[in-house]
């Protein structure tokens, strides 16, 4: 398997499956602010981990994360349908914190230079 398919497929599970948590998972868990940060495809395509992000407390992020667990099988179908692959990837969820880590780095950045220019004044 070729590893340019399998970054595009990996890319048109990305795009998908941020439509069916939106859109389709009516589990009341899986919060809005939940979004796929990045799809990792295995060669054969037979199993993919998907990162997910969450915008919220640590409660918020394990609800959601239970909730994306026991949607999986659904989920798995509807990328089936969408995608018309011959095998679905078997999927498994991970939180991914790096978008909240980047923003505690920026704000402490911030903070920083603010103070530097305090001093400076």
């Amino acid at each position: 398997m070729s590893y340019q398919r399998a970054q595009r497929i990996a890319e048109e599970i990305k795009r998908e499956l941020s439509d069916i948590m939106r859109n389709h998972v009516k589990d009341p868990r899986v919060t809005n602010m939940a979004s796929v940060v990045k799809v990792d495809v295995s060669k054969d395509l037979r199993h993919a981990k998907i990162y997910v992000s969450v915008l919220g407390d640590k409660e918020e992020k394990r609800k959601t994360m239970e909730g994306l667990d026991r949607a999986t099988g659904f989920i798995r179908k509807e990328l089936g349908q969408r995608l018309g692959l011959r095998y679905v990837p078997e999927i498994s969820f991970v939180l991914d914190e790096s978008i909240e880590y980047s923003i505690r780095i920026a704000q402490k950045i911030d903070e920083l230079m603010k103070k530097e220019q305090d001093v400076n004044q």
